[in-house]
């Protein structure tokens, strides 16, 4: 018997679009993997140069940013696993809020600075978040990539049997992108981003890069992973994200304003920014300004008298025909050298030429210097002072009677250097015979290890030294590394500035003043002895001196 052929209705087979060429999806995500690492790499550097600007300790800050942000990187990867089912949704989220929380890092972290007075915690959580979000980028983007057909970012070849999308390849890929990208935002950062754009703008701008990128990636190559509402979740997401940091943007200089009214108070005269930090000078019409130089007090005019009158005189006992200033830039020791009227010349070494312009241009500080930059026997050089010693220590024709080293105190700036014993033996290079250096050393109470460093840095350098300290300082006079342990009240301003008098040779140098120095407001003859005294009772034996391998300023 045979069977009644049955007709069945056509069936429509739904086919599938054809995969992509593979060099499509390749260079796309190439190119996100470069973007996204440039931008990671400059919330990096951002965390740790504002750091080091608002805490200080570059090197400290520096260690506590990349070592939680690598923790944090390891962290990231692991929790990237939890989004792999939704690897397309995940990485575009996770795009939006590292754009989000690295964008706005820096103008947050100056934010707590600024009105609340600490900021330690608040590096260290935003280097933890940013540190985990960049740590999911890579697993999800390998996720997305093994799991679409034809979708290979690998050399382009076909993989082999078993291996289509040549794993090995994409790895590969990946991180080269990461790499180069890295470097492309490790240099954009110093020589683009921050002079074109300062710190809280470039973060800004960078977080707006970042949250396209990631974006852009997803929506485009990878939208076929998405459904309707994931889709418009990451697109709410992101120009929310976008939204944030443009109004950021617009609104940034009054927030600059009144983060600097916030830390310097109402009486801000002038704000600039350097090539190498931001200058603010503060104070009223009437009365004497006060210098800051990156948020740290360096000259309180009220009574920066005490300070130049205790470092300077004691050194001009003796020839004193040429001096040299390592620092200074604000003139005022300069101010104290040019009293003696046989000084005939006075060579100041300062790196920022911006402070000097101020010192010779703004009037309060001007009138303050007593207008020493437009003594005909001052010359001032531009330069690294290590550098240039260095350089003129071999063809200096006429050597100095003295060397004053007017800089911050020990540890807390990249001047650290300047404290070396390598540095110490440059300038003996430069010293005539009997030519006396004198060493602001820091606080020799509050910081005795640190002076004491100073102390003993210098004997291995071939000095003698004499210590002394003075005492005066007006409250409220800030030297150290962190206003936030000002204002807190957890640590107390030191009340005196340690000063280190030497020579070469194992004589130690007298310390007194010289018979025509001019009559002086803080400092008497009688009062020396007492200083040397009260700097003795610091003291620390057996202290290792400071090298440029390895510093030992750390207290």
């Amino acid at each position: 018997m045979i069977e009644p052929t049955v007709t069945l209705p056509p069936t429509r087979v739904r086919r599938r679009p054809p995969p992509r060429p593979r060099d499509t999806v390749r260079w796309p995500v190439l190119a996100v993997v470069f973007v996204c690492a440039a931008c990671g790499l400059v919330y990096e550097l951002e965390l740790v140069a504002l750091a080091s600007y608002l805490i200080g300790d570059s090197v400290t800050q520096a260690s506590v940013v990349l070592s939680v942000m690598v923790f944090a990187m390891g962290l990231g990867s692991l929790l990237a696993k939890r989004l792999r089912c939704r690897a397309a949704v995940g990485f575009g989220l996770v795009e939006g809020a590292l754009a989000l929380i690295g964008g706005t890092s820096a103008l947050v972290l100056y934010a707590c600075f600024a009105w609340f007075g600490e900021s330690r915690w608040v590096l260290v959580a935003f280097s933890l978040a940013i540190g985990v979000l960049i740590g999911a980028e890579i697993p999800l983007l390998m996720s997305l990539i093994q799991r679409a057909p034809g979708r290979s970012v690998g050399t382009g070849r076909s993989g082999r049997a078993g291996d289509p999308d040549d794993a090995a390849g994409t790895v590969a890929d990946l991180f080269a992108a990461d790499y180069v990208g890295a470097l492309v935002g490790g240099l954009a950062f110093p020589f683009l981003l921050l002079p074109w754009l300062g710190q809280l703008t470039g973060a800004l701008v960078t977080g707006a890069v970042n949250a396209v990128a990631g974006a852009v990636l997803v929506l485009w190559l990878f939208r076929r992973d998405l459904t309707a509402r994931t889709r418009a979740l990451v697109v709410g997401v992101n120009v929310a994200v976008l939204g944030v940091l443009a109004t950021a943007t617009v609104l940034v200089d009054d927030f600059e304003e009144a983060a600097r009214r916030a830390v310097y108070g109402e009486r801000v005269r002038v704000a600039v920014h350097t090539d190498l930090q931001e200058v603010v000078v503060t104070g009223g019409r009437e009365g004497p300004p006060d210098l800051y130089l990156d948020g740290r007090l360096r000259v309180a005019g009220a009574d920066e008298y005490r300070y130049h009158e205790a470092l300077v005189h004691p050194a001009m006992n003796g020839p004193r025909a040429r001096v040299l200033i390592v620092g200074g830039g604000d003139g005022l020791a300069a101010r104290e050298v040019l009293r003696y009227g046989d000084v005939r010349s006075v060579t100041v070494v300062e790196l920022d030429p911006g402070v000097v312009r101020l010192a010779r241009t703004d009037p309060a500080l001007a009138a303050l210097n007593g207008q020493a930059f437009r003594d005909p026997r001052v010359r001032v050089v531009h330069a690294d002072a290590f550098n240039w010693l260095r350089g003129t220590a071999e063809h200096v024709q006429e050597r100095y009677d003295v060397l004053i080293s007017d800089l911050p105190d020990p540890g807390i700036t990249h001047s650290t250097k300047l404290y070396a014993q390598e540095f110490y033996g440059l300038a003996a290079r430069v010293l005539g015979d009997g030519g006396r250096l004198v060493v602001h050393a820091g606080p020799a109470t509050d910081r005795p290890r640190t002076y004491w460093t100073a102390d003993a840095t210098l004997r291995a350098a071939g000095y003698s030294t004499r210590p002394y300290s003075t005492e005066g300082r007006a409250p409220g006079f800030a030297a150290g590394p962190d206003r936030a342990d000002r204002d807190s009240g957890t640590r107390h301003d030191p009340d005196d500035w340690g000063f280190l008098l030497a020579v070469r040779g194992a004589r130690p140098p007298v310390l007194g003043l010289a018979a025509d120095a001019p009559p002086l407001r803080s400092l008497a003859r009688r009062d020396l002895a007492a200083a040397a005294r009260r700097a003795e009772r610091t003291r620390i034996a057996g202290l290792p001196p400071s090298t440029l391998v390895h510093p030992r300023y750390c207290d």
